[in-house]
C-alpha cells in the first residue's frame, strides 16, 4: 500500500470570510494562520502550502486584553540613521487597523518563502465591506 502525498495540482482553496468584531487579536491570529497554513485539511503536509485564502473584515474593532492597548508597542525601521518609528498599538488601531492583524498572523506562520507566500493569501480590511464577493467566502467560525 502506498502512502498518499499530495502534490501542489491537487491542492483544493477555498476562501474564507472572518469577523474580527469583538474578537480579540492574539485567538483570531493563531487561528487565521492555521487556516492559511492549511492545518485545518486532513491532507495537511509541511513543506506545502495547503491553506485556505482568509478574508479579515472589522479589523479596526479588534480586541486586546489587559492593558496592551496602551502599553503595546508596535516599531518600524527604515533602516537608515534615525529611522526608527514607534507607536503604540491604540494609535496603529486608529491609522492602519489593518496593519495589527497582518503583523501578528505574519509573526505566527513559518519564516522564509512559505510563508511569505502564506500571508499573502490573508486579506485584510478595516471596515464591514471587501472586495472578495466574486469568490463567494464561506464564513469562518473563530472559537473563543
Amino acid at each position: 500500500m502506498k502512502t498518499y502525498m499530495p502534490s501542489a495540482k491537487t491542492i483544493e482553496r477555498k476562501w474564507y470570510v472572518v469577523d474580527a468584531e469583538g474578537q480579540t487579536l492574539g485567538r483570531l491570529a493563531s487561528q487565521v494562520a492555521a487556516v492559511l497554513r492549511g492545518k485545518n485539511k486532513p491532507e495537511f503536509t509541511p513543506f506545502l502550502d495547503m491553506g485556505d485564502y482568509v478574508i479579515v473584515v472589522n479589523a479596526a474593532k479588534i480586541q486586546l486584553t489587559g492593558k496592551k492597548l496602551e502599553k503595546k508597542m508596535y516599531s518600524t525601521h527604515t533602516g537608515q540613521p534615525g529611522g526608527l518609528t514607534e507607536m503604540t498599538y491604540k494609535q496603529l488601531l486608529e491609522t492602519k487597523p489593518e496593519l495589527a492583524i497582518k503583523t501578528a498572523v505574519k509573526g505566527m506562520l513559518s519564516k522564509g518563502t512559505l510563508g511569505r507566500d502564506m500571508i499573502r493569501k490573508l486579506k485584510v480590511y478595516a471596515g464591514p465591506d471587501h472586495n472578495q464577493q466574486a469568490q463567494n467566502p464561506v464564513e469562518l467560525e473563530i472559537k473563543d
